[in-house]
């Protein structure tokens, strides 16, 4: 049965939103879940949790002004922030290191962790990661430029609903997140190859991400490993758990 607790950690002005799954592992780091742009935990990851939790103690976490985590009103969205403020949560919880499963917006933000914070990361997987515009098709970035809440698909609105402390800031959750994509900006190669954690890779062959994108990021991580899924758009990614749970498991395992 799935060990289940959350809570609410005070870093960096924020009450971060946590859910711990699963008993922590005798020779494991826990492994961490960070969630795509406009999502929840339960939209990410809602499939694939419970699954990894048999193995594994999981922690997932929702960002600033993400699912259950209040907004910081004058505070936009970066990157580089929600790296820190997921380091943070780790020293909160008295974690010296964990692995990181990063999904789209997660897998950017796990791997400004491993920028960032080299030390708190052991291994990492990322699943349809940009790193940096050209490895997106031009139609996401079309897409971005019109983005704005009326077309934002109605499941990720009604699960913010559904969980966010003040529901009225659906609106903000979702400008702010679309401004963070307008204004991606590339992680330069060199800091890519200055990564030492292994890495998994994956990418959906009908996805966002287009799939010679993964290919470069994995040439240019010094320890990757790199999947493809077959008939997997960007949505099916984590839905995957047939293929992934293995792959992960063997991964973190190795």
């Amino acid at each position: 049965m799935n060990q289940r607790q959350s809570g609410y950690a005070p870093v960096n002005g924020l009450h971060l939103y946590f859910e711990i799954h699963g008993a922590a592992h005798p020779t494991q780091p826990p492994l961490v879940l960070l969630h795509g742009g406009g999502d929840t935990i339960e939209t990410s990851f809602g499939q694939i949790l419970p699954v990894l939790a048999r193995q594994r103690q999981v922690i997932a976490v929702e960002q600033q002004g993400y699912g259950h985590t209040a907004d910081i009103a004058d505070r936009p969205f970066s990157f580089e922030q929600s790296a820190d403020d997921t380091a943070a949560l780790l020293a909160h919880l008295h974690i010296p290191q964990a692995d990181l499963f990063g999904f789209s917006n997660g897998g950017t933000i796990a791997l400004q962790v491993a920028i960032r914070h080299p030390h708190a990361v052991r291994k990492m997987v990322v699943a349809s990661a940009l790193v940096n515009r050209e490895g997106a098709y031009p139609w996401l970035w079309e897409a971005m430029a019109q983005a704005t809440l009326e077309n934002m698909p109605q499941e990720l609105q009604t699960a913010y609903l559904k969980v966010a402390p003040e529901p009225a800031n659906l609106r903000l959750m979702h400008d702010k997140a679309a401004q963070r994509m307008r204004d991606f900006r590339d992680i330069p190669s060199d800091i890519i190859r200055s990564i030492n954690a292994p890495t998994l890779v994956v990418v959906g062959d009908a996805d966002v991400i287009r799939p010679e994108h993964a290919v470069e990021l994995f040439r240019l991580l010094a320890h990757a490993q790199l999947a493809v899924l077959p008939g997997t758009d960007h949505m099916q990614v984590t839905m995957r758990t047939d293929w992934l749970v293995p792959m992960i498991d063997g991964f973190l395992d190795a």
